[in-house]
């Protein structure tokens, strides 16, 4: 059986009881780092070997990873933080272990896109994900003019070093809408920051930006937003 189970995003105590179960009871762990999948591991003492898998090496690994579930051996499939497969490996070992009739199962848990959409103040009922935006501007630009019009909730992962330039890009195509930046979420520095994109630009253009961020940005047509920071 493939299992991909949920890690914690920042605060260890957000594993489930059933993903540490998961864990101590498969063959095998394929991690995106083996090392901080170690520190987990150690952390709720337990022993298992692992095998590197991440989008550099996905390709490679992944003949190794269907034999062993050809073989009736278990493989537990974790990423750094939250599901795999969104935006982290996964996906492609899940459509081939698929498309072979391998069993194929999900241990949910952690993700930072919940919890930075229900903190962020804007409408919950309809949402649109769309992962981290391209890193250069102009592709980012066209990326953020595909849901111009939405009248969904967006949410979007972005890098630290981005941050500013993918606030600045969203404002130009989107309008100076309601937004919120969610930082260190589930951790004891959790930071949620919300107002217009313009006043947001300006607040993170001040000061040193650090982790991963998630933004949410109003649907179309919103022209209200909370202020409030958490």
């Amino acid at each position: 059986m493939l299992y991909l189970v949920a890690t914690p995003i920042g605060n260890l105590g957000d594993i489930t009881l059933r993903a540490l179960e998961t864990l101590r009871q498969v063959d095998f762990i394929a991690s995106e780092d083996t090392r901080k999948t170690g520190l987990l591991l150690k952390h709720y003492d337990i022993k298992k070997s692992q095998i590197a898998f991440h989008e550099y090496n996905e390709a490679k690994v992944l003949p190794r990873v269907l034999s062993l579930l050809r073989d009736d051996k278990d493989v537990a499939v974790v990423t750094n933080a939250g599901s795999p497969s969104i935006s982290d490996p996964g996906f492609v070992l899940v459509r081939a272990a698929v498309a072979e009739g391998l069993p194929v199962t999900a241990i949910p848990g952690a993700t930072a896109i919940v919890p930075a959409l229900t903190l962020s103040g804007l409408p919950v009922h309809a949402f649109t994900f769309r992962g981290f935006p391209p890193r250069k501007s102009a592709a980012r630009r066209r990326f953020f003019a595909i849901d111009r019009d939405s009248p969904h909730t967006l949410l979007f992962y972005e890098s630290p070093y981005r941050l500013v330039e993918c606030l600045r890009d969203a404002l130009a195509v989107l309008g100076d809408r309601p937004a919120a930046v969610a930082n260190d979420l589930t951790k004891l520095f959790e930071q949620v920051d919300r107002g217009s994109l313009s006043a947001l630009i300006e607040q993170f253009s001040a000061q040193e930006c650090r982790g991963e961020y998630t933004v949410v940005i109003a649907a179309a047509g919103t022209t209200s937003a909370p202020e409030e920071t958490e």
